[in-house]
């Protein structure tokens, strides 16, 4: 009998982890989370707050916690996924089945529930305002340009500043200004191609 494939194909990569993922779908089923698709793989919410997410990896599967940084993790089984990137977000990788011992995993899952109910969130860091000599130049002389950037959010606003004033050598600068004067004008955003 064909084992049913796990609805998480983006996040599981090489699709080695369609019965450990349908183990930790089974066992998020007996919370009070209710089982989503964002980013194109597999989370839980409650009242449409992230706080489970599950894939699978080259090598391991994972659940991984949206605030995990506030889980007592007695077992000392979390991991930041990217040290110095990830605040919050805290994973709890397997190798095999045998590893998901139910009980511990749903502890581990009734106190993120309750973190979410409290509130407790990590804040984002306000980002420090970033000033484009070069940008603001460009945007003197360009007014359909200046028209089209003002029209991103802030956040979108930043990243392309970042990603200019993040160049060391002046001809860098000026180059990555070019490649993203199009992409201004059709209002497409720095990163909109990965989401």
């Amino acid at each position: 009998m064909d084992t049913p494939k796990a609805n998480t194909s983006s996040w599981n990569k090489i699709n080695q982890w369609s019965e450990e993922l349908i183990l930790l779908k089974s066992i998020l089923d007996k919370t009070e989370l209710v089982e989503t698709t964002k980013w194109g793989g597999t989370v839980y919410v409650l009242n449409g707050k992230n706080v489970v997410g599950i894939g699978g990896f080259k090598n391991y599967f994972t659940i991984w916690f949206f605030n995990g940084v506030f889980l007592k993790d007695k077992r000392k089984v979390l991991v930041n996924a990217q040290e110095g990137i990830t605040k919050s977000l805290r994973q709890w990788r397997f190798s095999s089945k045998e590893e998901v011992n139910e009980k511990e995993v749903l502890n581990y899952i009734f106190e993120a529930i309750e973190n979410e109910k409290q509130g407790k969130r990590s804040k984002p860091e306000k980002k420090e305002k970033i000033v484009s000599d070069f940008f603001n130049k460009e945007l003197k002389q360009d007014i359909a340009l200046a028209e089209a950037f003002q029209k991103f959010s802030p956040y979108k606003q930043h990243e392309f500043l970042e990603y200019i004033e993040t160049a060391k050598r002046e001809e860098t600068k000026r180059s990555r200004i070019e490649k993203i004067k199009p992409m201004i004008l059709k209002n497409i955003g720095l990163n909109d191609k990965y989401k």
